[in-house]
């Protein structure tokens, strides 16, 4: 690897899409051969998304000069990917496909001449050479390093089959190999698809009005300011806000959520969403760089390229396997014959160990599960930093959740207007007019139930508005004072309530709601009871959640003890705790994962970033648009909803599951078929469908997390 003294900070670094990246021993040779480039510093592949990261000075011809021994292609990263041949016309399998016929028309040759029959002989010598010339290539290199892979191994093997005269098995063994990583290519291409169909799903022009004038615009020209137009049935191309029109927009290829979702003034749009209904306009926000669907893609393929726990654990064993497998059938193939004679059968029989111990299906067993995953869940509007958090969230026992913003909306409302000598609307309207003055949350919620019941409080004309400190506010309509705020300012005022008020206020106080106070020095007039609704669908998911094994739901709150227990029962959850500090809530987060390893918190990605990050899992709502969650949290629920929260969980467990089935079949499948050595029954035609068989069954089995159940 070259090393370049100085202008460290000024070493560029560029990503470039890869094509024909087939294997995870390929990205390992292929990110080894570019980092010994003249003027690279350091690489780094990327195989479930296809791309490589170069840090220095290189040219796309050096990259697939680099990747020859795999006939990569290299573009870079903005160019739109080139369209793909159908799979079976891809001239990888081309290859396959002759040394198939060749090696057909060499049976039927033995089958009618005689096994002997030159004919037949060269003819499988041809379908080794044409299958297997790229996999000799590579493995005789390893060979002069005394590198041991896979390469290495099937190498030794075929050479072997074909120097005792095993030609027709030797043949087979060539093409069941190519099938295998024909297999293995495919399982990659149905795993990165999940992403290229996010890639494809943003336009890439839209109708941009600069001043007067309308025009169609390549997003990579759109400028933040700009005017998009955005027509019924069109996608939204970039990022913004609505300034006129009112629509429904489809967000599930964010979001996941299937509904559409209403939009009008001052409302954010996506890039990639569906505008169904009406005619919008949009100015942008960020550059197509920036948008929500860009860092989506981005984040997904970089956690594609994280290895999760157990893909650590299968490359460390790999690393130990293969050698003792060759250490292994050196001793079948000299011990034996030493002993009791037959070199013929027991050199043929440490072939067969070879090929039966090749360690294809343990090196995919872990990582097409998790690209394939993580691609599932982009998907569905579920942000998946990495395999380790796929894992964790497959292995939790305890979730914390925020409790304002995530089980609650976190937006104060008007619950119950009791009003006393005057009707509902008047006291709202007279109230608002003095609170729109204010800019209390609390303030707020009495505005807009005002106008949501359509008073006119706007026309109420104020005189003397005073702000009572702590307390709430007072104003002068016509001459008369009125008063709004805590139960306490009229407790002041009127030394003691009527029986029916002081009740009503205990009633609502005991509900968890806010209560606030309005009328003048001498009377009550009516009764605000403000709280921040709790979401629809909070206690249904940690019901559900509960039934899925989570053995102990906790709200984690700043609100006081009683209002927080309310909402606690409310919606289920097995632990309240109230009138946290930030700091509080992290030290609780940390004294859960002291008994508990497996901890999520769930919070809104702004709020509790200490106590996300103590978590073992971070949970962040409302990724979508927001830039903070997708930073903060390990994975981000893009809707505002706890909905994508089980699907989450059940997603790891699969994933978990999966990838221990697929360890456990591999290894498994490679022990019975090595045992078989010991009566002398293991053959180059049953080691070869033993390690294909285990390939194909790890691979179609992680295939099984592209459905959603």
């Amino acid at each position: 690897m070259s090393n370049q003294a100085g202008s460290t900070l000024e070493t560029p670094i560029k990503t470039y899409r890869i094509q024909g990246l087939t294997c995870a021993h390929c990205a390992a040779t292929f990110e080894k051969n570019v980092k010994e480039l003249s003027g690279v510093l350091d690489a780094k592949v990327n195989l479930g998304a296809a791309k490589i990261t170069v840090e220095g000075q290189t040219t796309i011809e050096e990259l697939e000069r680099a990747g020859a021994f795999e006939n990569i292609k290299i573009r870079d990263e903005k160019i739109k990917k080139i369209e793909k041949e159908p799979f079976w016309k891809q001239q990888e399998n081309i290859k396959v496909y002759i040394s198939v016929i060749l090696l057909v028309i060499s049976w039927f040759l033995g089958q009618q001449h005689g096994e002997d029959y030159i004919a037949s002989t060269i003819g499988y010598a041809v379908s080794i050479i044409i299958g297997g010339y790229s996999l000799f290539i590579t493995g005789l290199k390893n060979i002069s390093k005394w590198k041991f892979d896979m390469n290495t191994l099937m190498t030794i093997a075929i050479i072997g089959a074909a120097l005792i005269g095993e030609w027709g098995e030797g043949a087979t063994v060539v093409i069941l190999f190519a099938i295998s990583e024909v297999l293995e290519r495919f399982s990659l291409d149905k795993a990165r698809h999940s992403i290229e169909v996010l890639m494809d799903i943003s336009p890439k022009e839209a109708l941009i009005r600069r001043g007067d004038e309308e025009m169609l615009v390549l997003v990579e020209n759109i400028q933040v300011g700009d005017i998009m137009i955005v027509k019924p049935g069109q996608k939204v191309a970039m990022d913004g806000i609505v300034i006129k029109g009112v629509s429904t927009i489809n967000q599930a290829a964010i979001t996941g959520e299937s509904v559409p979702v209403a939009k009008t003034i001052d409302d954010e749009v996506f890039a990639g969403t569906l505008n169904e209904e009406g005619l919008l306009e949009v100015k942008v926000t960020k550059t197509v760089e920036d948008t929500t669907l860009a860092k989506i893609i981005h984040l997904v393929e970089e956690a594609q390229a994280e290895k999760a726990p157990s893909q650590v654990f299968v490359d460390r064993f790999a690393k130990y396997y293969t050698p003792a497998i060759i250490l292994l059938a050196l001793i079948i193939a000299i011990i034996p014959p030493l002993l009791v004679g037959d070199w013929s059968k027991w050199i043929y029989e440490g072939l067969a160990v070879l090929v039966v111990g090749c360690p294809c299906a343990l090196v995919v067993s872990t990582p097409v599960a998790v690209v394939t995953a993580i691609g599932n869940a982009a998907r569905n509007g579920v942000l998946i930093k990495g395999g380790a958090f796929l894992e964790e969230a497959g292995a939790l026992k305890v979730i914390a959740f925020d409790k304002t913003g995530t089980l609650t909306k976190g937006i104060p409302t008007v619950t119950d207007v009791i009003a006393y000598h005057v009707n509902d609307n008047e006291a709202l309207k007279l109230a608002a007019a003095i609170e729109k003055s204010s800019h209390h949350p609390l303030a707020a919620a009495i505005v807009k139930k005002a106008e949501e019941v359509g008073t006119d409080f706007q026309s109420v004309r104020l005189k003397d508005f005073q702000s009572l400190t702590g307390k709430g506010l007072k104003a002068k309509v016509e001459d008369q004072w009125y008063f709004i705020g805590s139960p306490s300012l009229f407790s002041e005022m009127h030394q003691f309530m009527k029986n029916d008020i002081e009740e009503a206020i205990t009633k609502l106080q005991k509900e968890g709601k806010t209560v606030m106070i309005f009328g003048t020095s001498a009377d009550v007039l009516a009764i605000f009871a403000v709280a921040d609704e709790v979401r629809a669908t909070s206690s249904g998911i940690i019901k559900e959640l509960h039934q899925m094994g989570i053995e102990e739901t906790v709200m984690l709150t700043g609100d006081n003890q009683h209002s927080a227990e309310v909402i606690g029962n409310v919606v289920g959850v097995s632990v309240t705790k109230a009138e946290l500090l930030p700091e509080d809530k992290l030290a609780y987060i940390k004294k859960l994962r002291q008994h508990e390893q497996k901890v999520a918190m769930v919070g809104d990605g702004v709020n509790d970033a200490p106590a996300l990050a103590a978590a073992s899992v971070g949970f962040a709502m409302g990724g979508a648009g927001t830039d903070t969650a997708l930073e903060t949290a390990d994975i981000a629920l893009m809707s505002d909803d706890l909905s994508k929260l089980p699907y989450t969980i059940q997603l790891g467990r699969r994933t978990l599951s999966i990838i221990k089935q697929n360890i456990t079949f591999a290894l498994a499948l490679k022990l019975i078929a090595l045992l078989l050595v010991i009566p002398g029954w293991l053959t180059l035609w049953i080691a070869i469908f033993a390690d294909m068989g285990a390939t194909l069954m790890v691979t179609l089995n992680s295939m099984r997390l592209l459905k959603n159940s």
